[in-house]
């Protein structure tokens, strides 16, 4: 990190840093995975169940989630939560529409007589995986079934676990999953990926899970399509002297508290903010209740970087490519306007992370470990394809019939240079010369 980083600016210090070991050897569970995938493959829904029994410590006949079940499930709901959950619902479903919208199809005459187009084609069939997790994350379920749904997607299948809260069956219901099954883990990757039985094989996965589901989407792509590789969660707040500590510290640790491996972090052109946010995250730390977790997060991987100009606090949040990325600098639109590598981005200090998190319409599952480089989150364009298409009349076929037949026999490829002469004239059929 270092060492491009001085060559980004050479002008930075560290007030905390991440204790960062060595990458831990991840072979079991590649071996893990591996051997539940092919026992899931070969024996279908016996092998699910052995799974969920040695796994869940549940023994489950029907995997499926009856439509009984569902529509108790969403009655038992408190109204409150219910209504949280569809006030969720419908924003998530107003944003991607509006995205959907602006995924046209496309016609262009490229040449006289040369047609060309893509199509937006919904994929047919999509697996959605809700994790149970330590609490029951009621967003989840909304922000991988909703957009698919949007899409036009033909059937979209919910996996969670059998132990999941009951919230989260009315949460899938509700966000209009076409059919829900109590599976969870890698062996729920496997069965959507391969189908068995009782549960159909998709055509792309989508949503986040624990190492197991997601060393078991690496290895089911090719088979089926994924999202992303999710690690654990991250935020970066960026901040000039203007920042607020204890809200940088609340937002932080909002965050931290998802799971021990959070990375948090502040890049900062103040070092008295920079000191002043590490003792406030301190304080706040003694009397947060989800304080074990958080705090494990932000010993190991907390971090606070004070740098000598706004150009080297861009070129250090443009290095890191965080998940989420908030803003708090005088001009908020202005130093947005200059960051390019993050998977969601926070403008000004009234856009937390959790609202986007829980209700607001953006999805909330993104890029981590620095992919915000290459790629953004999930999205209602996840679930479609962009499909070209060509047609040609005479006058298309006369424009670039001779270049196709020249390059083809420059490429010693005789029968690509008979197939671009066939459409000009029959006597091109000849052999070449």
């Amino acid at each position: 990190m270092t060492s491009r980083l001085e060559a980004l600016n050479g002008r930075f210090a560290q007030i905390k840093h991440p204790c960062r070991g060595a990458v831990s050897d991840t072979a079991p569970v590649e071996k893990t995975v591996r051997d539940i995938i092919a026992n899931v493959r070969e024996r279908g829904d016996a092998a699910v169940r052995d799974y969920s029994l040695a796994f869940d410590k549940s023994d489950i006949t029907n995997f499926e989630v009856t439509e009984e079940e569902k529509r108790r499930a969403a009655a038992d709901l408190d109204p409150q939560t219910r209504q949280d959950t569809e006030f969720a619902i419908a924003n998530v479903r107003r944003f991607a529409e509006a995205q959907l919208g602006s995924i046209l199809p496309l016609e262009i005459e490229s040449l006289p007589g040369v047609h060309l187009g893509h199509r937006v084609i919904p994929i047919e069939t999509v697996g959605c995986y809700v994790p149970g997790g330590r609490y029951p994350l009621l967003s989840a379920p909304v922000m991988t079934i909703v957009p698919a749904k949007v899409a036009g997607c033909d059937q979209v299948i919910a996996c969670l676990p059998p132990n999941a809260h009951p919230a989260m069956i009315a949460g899938c219901h509700l966000a209009g999953a076409d059919r829900i099954f109590r599976v969870g883990g890698a062996q729920a990757i496997a069965a959507m990926a391969y189908g068995t039985e009782t549960i159909p094989a998709v055509d792309k996965i989508v949503g986040p899970g624990n190492a197991f589901v997601n060393e078991a989407k690496r290895q089911v792509f090719g088979q089926v399509g994924i999202d992303q590789l999710a690690g654990p969660s991250e935020i970066f707040i960026v901040a000039d002297e203007t920042g607020n500590a204890a809200t940088i510290a609340t937002d932080l640790l909002a965050q931290a508290e998802h799971d021990v491996r959070t990375r948090v972090g502040v890049v900062t052109t103040d070092r008295k903010l920079a000191e002043d946010v590490l003792k406030e995250v301190e304080r706040q730390l003694e009397d947060l209740p989800t304080a074990q977790v958080a705090g494990a997060a932000w010993k190991d991987y907390g971090e606070i970087t004070v740098v000598e100009d706004e150009a080297a606090m861009i070129a250090y949040a443009d290095y890191i490519a965080t998940e989420h990325l908030q803003i708090h600098t005088r001009d908020p639109h202005s130093t947005a306007k200059k960051v390019r590598n993050y998977g969601s981005l926070f403008i000004g200090e009234l856009a937390s992370v959790v609202y986007s998190d829980k209700c607001c319409g953006t999805n909330h599952t993104l890029p981590t470990m620095a992919a915000g480089r290459y790629t953004g989150g999930l999205w209602v364009g996840s679930y479609v394809k962009i499909v070209t298409h060509q047609w040609l009349d005479e006058r298309g076929v006369a424009a670039v019939a001779p270049a196709a037949m020249r390059q083809s026999a420059t490429e010693k490829l005789e029968g690509h240079r008979r197939a671009a002469a066939l459409r000009l004239s029959p006597k091109q059929l000849a052999p070449a010369a």
